[in-house]
């Protein structure tokens, strides 16, 4: 800030003088790292299975970090993540949340060897399914990703790479997505074994896109993404870092009680949308995709092949988009 205003008062850390609304409030409890009482206190990766957590001046930084395995989705994934994002929330230096990933990509969605390659509980076709079993077990995955919506504090998801299926329930809770413009963006699962469980494809795009894309199971490249408003900027893949970092930065310079002022109230025209309806819904229906025909034949070509294969036979004619492809005819 070469205009000498880095000095007003305005812009004083919240949480210093005597007039601090945070006094004797401390900056952080690495306690709240994770749900299992494994913190460290260090804040680093040994706190959490699934992702790192850090404060870097007034940024939190949550990333994902199973790199090997594409971000994939476990059941400690939505635990830690709102386990950070409520710790960011408490602590008085963090005026804005950053979600990003570790590695090819931000979040392949959810972790098949495990979900789709094994036998799990209620997900055998020769028993009866209980709907609200498969709810209460989905619900808590996609409550821990609403945790981003819901914070007090801004969150803003960098995405490179792909972001697909249960990668996309994650960043479009996001509060503002920065993509590259090379990266893959959509949920491609809604072609079999598979619906939205966050229930905000309609409200972030509009009716006719999001089902442009439902409706297919296409993905959009990160410049797509942009143009077509599911994104903030889709700027090249190697100024993604720097381009996220003068929106966080700016952001980062408003006081806490105006970034959360300023949430609440524009967060109040989109809950009032019915985005929690809509959750619920898309939650029942994802659980029922998984137990038609088509979803079990799905599930057992799965155990049978290995997950890649099914996807890969998923994803072929006439989508032929398997990997990084985002063909859409």
């Amino acid at each position: 800030m070469a205009d000498g205003t880095e000095g007003a008062p305005w812009r004083r850390p919240a949480h210093e003088g005597p007039d601090s609304p945070y006094d004797g409030i401390p900056l952080d409890d690495p306690s709240r790292s994770t749900g299992s009482g494994q913190a460290t206190g260090s804040g680093q990766a040994g706190d959490y299975r699934t992702l790192t957590y850090e404060v870097d001046g007034r940024v939190a930084r949550i990333t994902f970090n199973r790199p090997e395995q594409g971000n994939s989705i476990t059941p400690d994934t939505p635990v830690e993540l709102a386990a950070a994002v409520e710790r960011a929330d408490l602590d008085p230096r963090v005026h804005v949340i950053v979600v990003s990933g570790r590695g090819k990509g931000f979040c392949g969605g959810y972790d098949l060897t495990a979900f789709a390659e094994q036998a799990i509980p209620n997900h055998d076709p020769a028993k009866t399914w209980d709907p609200m079993v498969d709810y209460a077990m989905m619900s808590r995955f996609t409550k821990g990703y609403a945790s981003l919506l819901h914070a007090d504090k801004p969150t803003v998801a960098k995405v490179h790479g792909f972001c697909v299926a249960g990668g996309t329930d994650i960043a479009l809770h996001c509060d503002q997505i920065l993509i590259a413009a090379d990266a893959k963006i959509g949920y491609p699962p809604t072609r079999v074994w598979g619906v939205p469980s966050a229930g905000l494809w309609a409200h972030r795009l509009g009716d006719q896109r999001a089902k442009r894309l439902l409706l297919t199971g296409d993905c959009l490249s990160g410049r797509e993404a942009a143009e077509w408003g599911l994104a903030i900027e889709a700027p090249d893949p190697d100024r993604l870092d720097e381009r996220t970092e003068i929106l966080v930065q700016r952001i980062a310079a408003m006081p806490i009680n105006q970034l959360m002022m300023v949430k609440l109230a524009l967060n109040s025209a989109l809950l009032a949308q019915g985005v929690e309806t809509s959750r619920m819904i898309s939650t029942v229906f994802d659980g029922i995709s998984r137990h038609t025909r088509e979803g079990y034949s799905f599930a057992a070509r799965a155990a049978e092949a290995g997950f890649k294969q099914a996807v890969r036979e998923r994803d072929a004619a006439p989508y032929d988009d398997f990997g990084p492809s985002t063909n859409k005819g």
